[in-house]
């Protein structure tokens, strides 16, 4: 657990070098005359420092900061404005970081490890100020509530869904199901969580009354990634049977939920937790892909509106900027790119 500040950083972490590339396939702009779309310093940034694979990335809610957690049990963060500096690395978890969230007010990460710890920290010391240790596999995923008090949902290859609040010791309220958690998510309002696993099922809970209420079957193999839409109507779920689909998770929606299917990118061999999102106005979706692809898909005709190339591996997880149109990537080729949609 340290921080490092530009300068202590030949000492403390490899020296990162940011190059940027041009993307295989993209419309350089900026050059050629075209109107550049975001506030990146080019239309395609490469980051690269991270020693092993990386497995999760976010924005900070401003959009200012990314986070990433890697197979090198090191979490870092990096400014997406100018040459997209390292500017701090996260130390402390004992095997791989496989998500990282941040908190609603952008002033702590959650990080979840298969050190079956989750943790959480400062982010403007880098130190570590809370750990979680009731979990007895790896941690896969967990998700910070929207509202109300600081809680946080994790999931683990335990078979347990555990409840945090930040300001108190050990968890809160722990959900149990038959096969390991994989993807977790709070409702909008932070009264249900959405578990999925191996079992292919997305379970619904009422944390008031602690049981499952509803039970969404649809994708025939396991889950690695959910994500509730920003108006917080909908749930988006990656199935290893290679669809993304998105559920009506209103009060009163009908008994089918599901309502859209999306296909096109691929999971493989690695079984990697493949992660999806919506972009800000919920008119998009993304994913990675085993084939080293990042989607792009409109939500309303459900098309591919992009497949981009550049990564050399599987690609983990992709995200959104909060504000502007520009697609952030990391992929077990230990690299991160930003790109202007």
């Amino acid at each position: 657990m340290l921080s490092v500040g530009e300068n202590s950083l030949a000492i403390s972490a490899p020296r990162l070098d940011q190059v940027t590339v041009p993307f295989i396939g993209s419309q350089a702009r900026g050059p050629n005359g075209k109107p550049r779309t975001s506030s990146l310093e080019s239309p395609i940034m490469l980051l690269t420092g991270h020693q092993s694979g990386i497995y999760t990335m976010k924005f900070n809610p401003a959009g200012t900061v990314i986070a990433s957690g890697s197979h090198d049990r090191d979490i870092f963060l990096w400014y997406i404005h100018g040459e997209c500096k390292n500017y701090m690395v996260l130390r402390g978890h004992k095997n791989a970081v496989l998500d990282v969230q941040w908190n609603t007010d952008g002033t702590q990460i959650i990080s979840t490890s298969a050190d079956k710890t989750l943790r959480a920290w400062d982010v403007d010391t880098g130190k570590q100020v809370k750990k979680m240790v009731e979990h007895a596999e790896p941690v896969n995923s967990c998700c910070p509530s929207r509202r109300g008090p600081p809680l946080v949902v994790s999931g683990s290859d335990d078979g347990t869904a555990k409840l945090w609040d930040l300001r108190q010791r050990g968890s809160v309220q722990t959900v149990t199901e038959n096969y390991q958690v994989t993807a977790v998510c709070f409702s909008d309002a932070s009264d249900k969580i959405y578990s999925a696993g191996i079992d292919n099922d997305v379970k619904v809970w009422d944390l008031r009354r602690n049981e499952k209420i509803i039970t969404l079957q649809g994708h025939s193999d396991m889950m690695t990634g959910m994500q509730l839409s920003p108006d917080g109507s909908y749930l988006l779920t990656n199935s290893m049977d290679s669809t993304l689909r998105i559920w009506d998770m209103r009060p009163y929606a009908p008994q089918n939920r599901c309502v859209k299917i999306f296909a096109g990118h691929q999971h493989n061999f690695e079984k990697n937790l493949l992660k999806c999102a919506w972009s800000p106005d919920g008119s998009k979706i993304t994913a990675g892909s085993a084939d080293r692809m990042v989607y792009i898909w409109d939500t309303t005709s459900r098309r591919i509106l992009y497949k981009l190339p550049g990564h050399n591996g599987s690609v983990n997880e992709t995200v959104f900027h909060p504000t502007e149109p520009i697609i952030a990537s990391c992929s077990s080729d230990k690299q991160i790119y930003l790109g202007e949609i």
